[in-house]
């Protein structure tokens, strides 16, 4: 890589020179091509501080527009920016039937730009690349299409917005947006995937709770453009020409030529930048202007369970919580889990025994509470050391104590009146010292004034733990319950459940491991749902998958345990009731089904719960089951995903697991035919055909349909798509066909037979819920996958 690195150097400078000598015309002719390896690789601008070409990505090459520079040139547009790097191979062709096009080493074709036919092309000053028509007019631009960047006298227009790239080598689509939020009424950054509930105003302004800046219009004005002008105005405009100023630069002498960009960086930090040549060749870059001057501000900059602290606004610097530890140190943006050392041990009578406090001044994070109590700073504390569900808790004179569950999320460390307590887990040996001083000093209190009361505890003491032990020897031996302990869940009793469901009376429905009951608990009288395994030989093994998998959530889209029943082979769960039964009744039996908006509304909803046991619950989580039967309605209509029995459980930085086929004929990713690796990419396959069921309302595979084409859902849906005919998928329901078309690609991207071309969550989320991330045509998906 680094003799491709030299020669591409070499034919860049060889480029520039070729470009300086034919400064009067920049026109780029019918039959041209460049090459990463051979000369020339790039068209560059009159000027030559532009240039569009190949550019070195990873282990190979990418196509874009950069601004020249030394020592680093910098990358102001990607050309189909996600898509894998090409090899040296590679070839960019202006075709003698004025197209645009990326030729690959395999011979495949790729447009790059999508308006044809042109005559010429031109790399401009200002840094767009054009082409043009036979009345030399563009008809198609480079300033049309920002990704991370806009250029002095280029505009991000209403409905567009800049995504930050994943760094400064890799350019790819990075965690953040800029947008027009409330039809042009504010200029927002968030991250890509805004996914959690509003918070009041940040300075004064409303927006949703994971955005971190943006800009209020003045007055009723509603402005639909970003514009930065070639001296380095920054501002909105409006249809009627009404400017609102964000930033206004102070131009330089003459001497020297100024370019101007404003960037949404990696970091989630829109910055404008200068970047001064001289007459003589000098060479310097400014930062005029930054939006967010705290690192600390910026949404997720930390990842989960860990806290920012800033560093004068160059770096924000990432630390664990106390009792946890980095996922992945060499990337601290992904976060921290809990140190396996702290192992928590809830329904303890003693909780002082079992756990510890720890506070920290002037911190703060999102999230919403579970619990809010009005209490001062001692006693927010003590109620966290006592109730088990509480992981940490946030305390502020004027707003009470805060309680919530794990894990944290946008942790910061500032000048915040908030005072954090983490709460931790004694290791076993100073819990066992602990309770051993506590008998010694409770024995030396009581031994001279009650001593004739000793044998009175012997005998009580002896008979109590005789119970125990009694109870003990009823749990079956080849039960691995230990992780229990790690939960916060109540312990049910059989005679509890049994009247709590008057004697199981109420069947919900039944599966293959047992069925399940209505009841009603004595807490509130909350109505609740009863699982019973019954089938014991295999009942302990999906007792343990449910209670690792459900039993560490919290999610509006998953739904939760309450609590478990273990007395001998008899196994209970005990989950929220969930009164308007399966997404599955809802799309293919219901006399009148989900409305279009309803339906796009479960799909993302779907999405957020699986991208939660994905990437943001404490232990990353593969359902391995994902159906529109295990997608539960509650009282409000929210789907929530449900059934745990068959997920798996990954450990920190675990990839991926090999198992045996595990799931649902129909909804089963073609992996788990292949005895290889399995990953959340068999999760995202099932999704695929949920979408296309929640689509079309109807199920993968009918046989009762007009033509043997709409047999199969998935092919009959890429037929479709080709064709032009969406419109046949949902019949005569008035749908908006973009979002129908978007919803349908996203669905045939998710089952790909090669998991590396499925879509992350993370990924297919913003695909859905934001409308202007592009989604590529997919492939034909293979039919055999979804009827093995």
């Amino acid at each position: 890589m680094a003799s491709v690195s030299v020669v591409f150097s070499v034919l860049f400078l060889l480029s520039v020179a070729v470009g300086a000598l034919q400064k009067p015309s920049n026109l780029v002719t019918l039959g041209s091509s460049l090459s990463p390896v051979t000369n020339p690789i790039s068209w560059v601008s009159p000027s030559g501080h532009f240039a569009f070409g190949f550019y070195p990505k990873g282990s190979g090459f990418a196509v874009g527009i950069w601004l020249v520079s030394k020592p680093d040139n910098y990358v102001v547009w990607t050309a189909n920016r996600d898509d894998p790097p090409v090899s040296s191979n590679a070839k960019i062709e202006f075709t003698r039937d004025g197209k645009l096009l990326l030729r690959t080493k395999q011979g495949q074709e790729k447009l790059i730009a999508d308006k044809f036919p042109a005559v010429s092309a031109s790399m401009l000053d200002s840094g767009n690349f054009v082409l043009s028509g036979n009345d030399s007019n563009p008809i198609w631009k480079s300033f049309g299409f920002p990704t991370d960047t806009i250029l002095g006298g280029q505009d991000m227009p209403f409905g567009s917005q800049l995504i930050s790239s994943k760094s400064r080598q890799d350019r790819s689509s990075g965690e953040y947006s800029l947008s027009f939020q409330d039809n042009g009424k504010k200029l927002v950054s968030c991250p890509v995937n805004s996914m959690f509930t509003p918070n009041d105003s940040i300075n004064g302004i409303s927006m949703p709770g994971d955005c971190y800046w943006s800009i209020l219009t003045r007055g009723s004005e509603y402005f639909h453009w970003l514009k930065l002008s070639q001296r380095g105005r920054l501002y909105l405009l409006s249809f009627e020409e009404r400017m609102q100023i964000v930033f206004n630069s102070s131009y330089a002498d003459k001497n020297k030529t100024i370019i101007y960009r404003a960037t949404l960086d990696a970091d989630g930090v829109l910055r404008l930048y200068s970047h001064s040549f001289g007459v003589t060749g000098g060479f310097s870059m400014s930062i005029e202007w930054s939006a967010v001057q705290n690192l600390c501000e910026v949404t997720g900059i930390c990842g989960l369970n860990s806290f920012c602290s800033d560093n004068n606004g160059i770096k924000a610097n990432c630390s664990c919580l106390p009792g946890f530890v980095f996922t992945d140190p060499g990337i601290k943006s992904l976060g921290c889990y809990r140190n396996l050392s702290h192992e928590e041990v809830c329904g303890r009578k003693e909780p002082a025994i079992s756990y510890n406090i720890t506070s920290l001044d002037y911190v703060s994070w999102g999230g919403t509470a579970y619990s809010v109590l009005k209490t001062n700073k001692e006693d927010c504390s003590k109620s966290c050391l006592e109730d088990c569900r509480c992981k940490a808790a946030l305390y502020s004179s004027g707003k009470g104590c805060s309680r919530y569950k794990l894990p944290l999320m946008f942790v910061r460390k500032d000048q915040t009146e908030y005072v954090a307590f983490v709460k931790l887990s004694l290791p076993t040996v100073e819990r066992f010292l602990i309770e051993r001083n506590k008998r010694l000093l409770t024995s030396v209190a009581w031994l001279g004034p009650i001593s004739f009361l000793c044998s009175v505890v012997a005998i009580s003491s002896f008979f109590a733990y005789r119970g125990r032990v009694l109870r003990y020897k009823k749990l079956p031996k080849n039960s691995d319950l230990g992780v229990i302990g790690e939960f916060t869940l109540r312990s049910f009793s059989v005679d509890e459940l049994e009247k709590a469901t008057d004697g199981f009376k109420e069947e919900l429905g039944r599966g293959h491991f047992g069925a399940v009951y209505k009841g009603a608990i004595s807490e509130g009288n909350k109505v609740v749902a009863v699982k019973r395994l019954e089938v014991v030989e295999e009942g302990a093994t999906e007792f343990q998958a449910e209670m690792t998998g459900i039993g560490r959530t919290h999610h509006r889209n998953v739904v939760q345990l309450f609590g478990f029943c273990v007395e001998g082979s008899t196994k209970l769960l005990v989950y929220e009731y969930m009164r308007n039964g399966s997404l599955a009744d809802l799309l293919f039996k219901a006399e009148n089904p989900p409305i279009w908006k309803e339906r796009v509304r479960i799909a993302v909803e779907v999405a957020r719960g699986i991208l939660y046991l994905h990437e943001e619950c404490e232990c990353q989580i593969i359902h391995c089951d994902i159906k529109p039967q295990n997608i539960l309605m509650d009282d409000s209509w929210t789907a929530k995903i449900s059934d745990f029995r068959l997920a798996k459980v990954l450990i920190p930085n675990q990839n991926g697991l090999i198992t045996g086929v595990r799931g649902t004929r129909g909804y089963v990713a073609p992996e788990w035919q292949k005895n290889v690796l399995i990953s959340v990419k068999a999760d995202v396959f099932s999704f695929g055909v949920v979408l296309l069921e929640i689509v079309c309302c109807r199920s993968n595979m009918e046989v009762s349909v007009s033509t043997a084409d709409e047999v199969l859902l998935s092919d009959w849906a890429y037929r479709c798509l080709v064709a032009g005919r969406l419109d046949k998928l949902v019949g005569d329901e008035e749908v908006e066909m973009s979002a129908l078309e978007r919803m349908v690609k996203v669905g045939l991207l998710c089952i790909q037979e090669d998991p590396s071309l499925r879509p992350s969550m993370k990924d297919v989320i913003p695909m859905l819920e934001i409308g202007t991330v592009h989604v590529p045509v997919p492939p034909p998906p293979t039919p055999s996958l979804l009827v093995s």
